[in-house]
């Protein structure tokens, strides 16, 4: 990061925004574009920005690393619309939770070879602006998912930025990215919003869930915007995973209806071994 000096993060919101502090914290130069006219007021008034990037992203010449820090259908487009602009960007990443079709749109446009995906293993379901902290990513494990034409030097800017906020990076396929995160991010957030719902149909509040309760049903409050899109987005990998939950909620259900105790007993079991539980 010794040869940045301005960064330019497109998007305030949870990761954005607390990528942005923790890097202006470390004296770079930050300037940022985002829908929301309060946000950026916000921003600007923290110090936290330096100046802010109009629609048309005037300014973004400047910038030597360019993050995109919204939500992941809306990456492509704005890709398109910075792209003119990305004169001294040597790294282009983003911080979405798929990667595939950002990798791709990078590659289409002309971009690969600055573009190295990133997503960020952290957050949580709180989001905006006002949610956004510095030391969000001390200690996170970030995935980098490299553009197939994505040259070395980019690839090696990329683990420095994230090393410079006390990240750890492991580099991965788009492909292999997006089927890993359907298990591993994906589903327990599609579980937590099901079991939202289900309480809620049940007139259960959460406050009113014990400390287990309320650790499962945490994720429920996320936005609905930002899943919709990831969802989506990863659609065939998720529809696998929510498949095999199906199917294991199917067995406990059968259990319970017939009195199997052994076969619930072996549920539960293989699960608490799962989880550590010996």
């Amino acid at each position: 990061m010794k040869t940045v000096d301005t960064v330019a993060v497109l998007g305030l919101g949870l990761m954005g925004g607390s990528l942005a502090r923790d890097l202006a914290e470390r004296g770079l130069r930050v300037v940022a574009f985002d829908s929301d006219p309060e946000t950026v007021a916000a921003a600007l008034e923290s110090g936290v920005v330096h100046r802010a990037l109009p629609v048309g992203l005037e300014g973004l010449e400047d910038a030597e690393l360019v993050v995109l820090a919204v939500p992941v259908r809306q990456g492509p487009t704005l890709l398109g619309r910075a792209k003119p602009r990305l004169t001294r960007a040597s790294l282009v990443t983003d911080v979405g939770s798929t990667k595939l079709t950002m990798v791709q749109a990078a590659e289409s446009q002309g971009l690969g070879s600055r573009f190295v995906g990133s997503h960020p293993l952290t957050g949580d379901e709180r989001s905006g602006w006002s949610a956004s902290r510095r030391g969000l990513y001390e200690g996170a494990r970030v995935f980098l998912c490299p553009a197939e034409s994505a040259g070395a030097s980019a690839v090696e800017r990329a683990r420095g930025l994230w090393a410079s906020v006390g990240a750890s990076t492991e580099i991965v396929t788009p492909e292999a990215h997006d089927e890993a995160v359907a298990w591993l991010s994906h589903l327990p957030q599609m579980v937590s919003s099901a079991l939202g719902l289900a309480l809620g149909s049940a007139g259960v509040s959460r406050s009113s869930l014990g400390p287990g309760g309320q650790d499962g049903t945490r994720l429920a409050a996320s936005s609905a915007e930002i899943w919709t899109d990831i969802a989506l987005d990863n659609r065939s990998r998720l529809l696998q995973a929510l498949r095999s939950f199906e199917n294991r909620i199917g067995e406990l259900r059968s259990a319970v209806q017939s009195g199997d105790e052994e076969k619930l007993k072996d549920l539960l079991r293989a699960s608490r071994t799962w989880a550590g539980g010996g």
